[in-house]
């Protein structure tokens, strides 16, 4: 079995993934029905794996090849003694709504002994380990009728889920919950890793995604394009080689972090600290003069100066590499003069927090800027509500990249980057990064990569990486609950240098 644990870097849409299917059958001549007997298989090995002790599963079957799948396993299953509750959706009888290989499925499983019951809510799941083979790929619109009560009774038990390819009810294209969905303690996904398992609610019904490419051949994927790609260690490790041994600060670049307005000097902070861990080779601070004592006590290392005048403000820039800008930035009269130096200028920049309000009256794209809203910063830059931003991820990055140009970083549960021409996931990260001060740390990573000559859409794919490595290996040692942004900062050197 080609299962593994380590995913594919390739995403895809639900009609990308069809093509593959439809592309293993008809051009590289593998019967349909041998691909559900495979994914059969790989899902019995991987029971055997992860749940070695059981002795009953309760498989709830639809009538799509999803719903094949777990037949197969059903027959499978009942070979090597195992008690298994098949029960079934739809109001005729089960068979007759069967077509094509989940047909061929069903005909098999019975010569395997198998038999099912149809689905009623009385019916309780005796199983040790419930699977979930009701609904596919397909599904675009709210689960309905009977799927939907089983839904809820699947959520509601104690026992340990597995879902066939995609949690029933969960979009495979947006990550979004069509109005309810199984939460899976781990999905195996089949030829194409489906994007929505991946970003907003898809990491919550999910579980553990594990991927198993049924041995289809290499070439197949030639053929499909690829909806987005998911960064890794071996994108960073590409990118972020060793430095030579005659290197200086002055090749890695000056960082000109702008912000941290009264009461949020923090902010400002944060950001540059982060960017000295990343490896910029120098780091200044434009903030307010009350905080530049504090500031520098905080990090040493970093050059404070209090931007009192656009003069002394245009100084500081023109020595600078990169700006990172809004980090604690404020919405007074002192921001004004700092943003309306950052859209005069034509230094790569890297714009977040309150900067980005700026854009909405400015525009015009610049192609080597980057911005990093959040959810609720992407619908003030669109108009849209937040509602809609989330519904469909992948469609709200592409309307912002389009509108204010460079590269845009979506971030949340599965942040997504963009240029315009390519989409980058990160699927690392946990529950813990949800603190103040993220996102500042965020942009100074980003902004000290680009310092050190990353294009700009390199730069923020692998800082999103990198960030999110960095609390992961800090919540190991920790736990996710009472994770400080400053605590990624110790963490940040060993994940860029590659070393995890």
């Amino acid at each position: 079995m080609n299962t593994r644990t380590t995913l594919p870097n390739t995403l895809y849409t639900a009609e990308q993934s069809r093509a593959l299917d439809y592309l293993a059958t008809e051009s590289f001549g593998l019967p349909g029905f041998r691909l559900m007997q495979r994914a059969g298989h790989a899902l019995f090995a991987l029971i055997q794996r992860q749940w070695p002790d059981v002795q009953a599963i309760s498989i709830l079957c639809g009538t799509g090849n999803n719903g094949g799948d777990g037949l197969i396993l059903a027959g499978l299953a009942r070979q090597q003694g195992i008690s298994v509750q098949v029960l079934t959706f739809g109001r005729e009888s089960y068979r007759d709504q069967l077509q094509g290989e989940a047909l061929e499925a069903c005909r098999w499983a019975e010569s395997m002994g198998v038999s099912w019951q149809t689905w009623a809510p009385h019916i309780e799941l005796q199983g040790d380990l419930i699977v979930d083979a009701m609904l596919g790929t397909g599904l675009t619109g709210p689960v309905r009728g009977s799927i939907g009560d089983a839904i809820n009774k699947i959520n509601h038990s104690p026992k340990p889920v597995l879902s066939v390819d995609i949690p029933s009810g969960l979009c495979s294209d947006t990550g979004q919950v069509l109005d309810c969905a199984v939460k899976a303690k781990v999905t195996l996904t089949f030829i194409g890793v489906k994007q929505g398992l991946l970003t907003h609610q898809g990491v919550d019904t999910a579980g553990v995604v594990m991927f198993d490419s049924l041995r289809v051949p290499d070439e197949l994927y030639e053929r499909v394009p690829v909806s987005a790609f998911r960064t890794e260690k071996q994108d960073l490790c590409a990118l972020l080689p060793p430095r030579q041994p005659s290197a200086h600060k002055g090749h890695f670049g000056h960082l000109l972090v702008m912000g941290g307005n009264e009461g949020m000097g923090g902010a400002a902070v944060m950001a540059a600290q982060s960017a000295a861990r990343s490896g910029a080779g120098l780091v200044s601070l434009a903030t307010r003069q009350s905080s530049v004592v504090a500031s520098l006590a905080r990090q040493p290392e970093v050059m404070v100066q209090g931007a009192h005048n656009s003069h002394l403000l245009q100084q500081m820039m023109a020595k600078a590499t990169v700006l990172v800008v809004g980090p604690g930035l404020g919405n007074t009269a002192w921001s004004d003069m700092l943003m309306q130096a950052v859209l005069n200028s034509n230094s790569p920049q890297v714009l977040d927090a309150d900067a980005l309000a700026y854009l909405t009256h400015n525009p015009s794209p610049h192609s080597k800027r980057v911005i990093t809203p959040h959810p609720g910063e992407a619908a003030m830059l669109l108009d849209w509500s937040v509602e809609k931003v989330q519904r469909d991820r992948f469609s709200a990055i592409k309307a912002l990249q389009q509108r204010y140009g460079g590269v845009v970083v979506l971030k949340g549960a599965g942040t997504l980057t963009s240029d315009g021409d390519v989409i980058h996931l990160c699927s690392d990260g946990n529950p813990g990064m949800a603190s103040g001060g993220m996102g500042d740390v965020l942009s100074g990573i980003i902004g000290a990569l680009m310092a050190q000559g990353l294009k700009p859409v390199d730069a923020a794919r692998i800082g999103v990486f990198a960030h999110a490595q960095a609390a992961d290996q800090y919540a190991t040692l920790q736990g996710e609950r009472g994770l400080l942004a400053t605590d990624l900062l110790s963490m940040l050197p060993r994940v860029l240098n590659a070393d995890f």
